[in-house]
């Protein structure tokens, strides 16, 4: 009997710390990383729902967590286009005004003015797009210049090689822009493909019989992350814009400055 009461105690005892075993992984296996966590803070932002937790929690976490969370160029690539677009969504809906001073060299400036706090670091709109996201580029050399004493928490977070299609992927808050899309560790690569080529269809000009095209500013502002006009002229080809054997001439559209707000689709 008493045998039998043990054996019925260990099986019990085992099944309870099985349970509790169980539990404790699928805790772990719930916990989002970092650019799940911009995933949701975009999401949120969308449907209008608080964002104030997880912009504490993207604040607060430690510059070597976030690194090492980020690990690969594809979770940070999907990590920095959210956390821009969001950002660029909270606080404009909040104060839409802010967007008349972009173009102030001195004082407020929406662009180049630290206000998004990422890891204990307060960063501009263009910390974020020029020197994470670009590689730590010049913001108005065209793409051709490096910065020349880029800092340390830019360098931690950047990737080796410029993405010119990245220029498709971020909305500044102008109707001009692409679109916002919730990019995802795991489908940015095909996303970012998509959303090019679809903002290409919608911004580009073609005129056959002159053999001339007209493609968004964005190609002339980072023109060297484009390889320039030939490099603007192979990704038409590349996303069947414009037919594979003609040589057209470039010229760039005007930009549309226009506040346009809540620009989101599901990709």
């Amino acid at each position: 009997m008493k045998s039998f009461l043990k054996t019925i105690f260990t099986a019990g005892f085992l099944a309870i710390n099985l349970i509790v075993s169980a539990q404790e992984v699928d805790s772990v296996k719930t916990e989002p990383t970092y650019a799940e966590l911009s995933m949701q803070l975009l999401q949120n932002v969308r449907e209008g729902k608080p964002t104030m937790e997880i912009e504490n929690k993207l604040a607060n976490i430690s510059k070597e967590e976030l690194n090492a969370d980020l690990d690969t160029e594809s979770e940070k690539k999907a990590f920095w286009l959210n956390v821009y677009n969001a950002y660029v969504q909270i606080l404009l809906t909040e104060k839409p005004e802010l967007f008349e001073d972009r173009n102030s060299w001195f004082g407020y400036n929406f662009f180049s003015s630290p206000q998004v706090t990422i890891a204990g670091k307060k960063l501009s709109f263009d910390d974020i797009e020029h020197g994470i996201i670009r590689d730590s580029k010049i913001k108005l050399s065209l793409g051709y210049w490096d910065k020349w004493f880029p800092g340390e928490f830019e360098k931690m977070f950047r990737w080796e090689e410029v993405d010119p299609r990245i220029h498709f992927a971020l909305n500044c808050g102008a109707k001009a822009c692409p679109y916002i899309a919730i990019y995802d560790p795991e489908r940015v690569e095909e996303q970012l493909d998509i959303t090019s080529k679809q903002y290409l269809e919608k911004t580009t000009q073609y005129d056959a019989e002159k053999n001339k095209v007209k493609v968004n500013a964005l190609m002339s502002w980072f023109r060297a992350d484009f390889g320039g006009k030939d490099g603007a002229v192979e990704m038409l080809k590349k996303y069947e814009i414009i037919p594979q054997d003609v040589n057209p001439s470039v010229s760039f559209l005007d930009y549309d400055w226009t506040l346009e707000l809540g620009n989101y689709k599901d990709i």
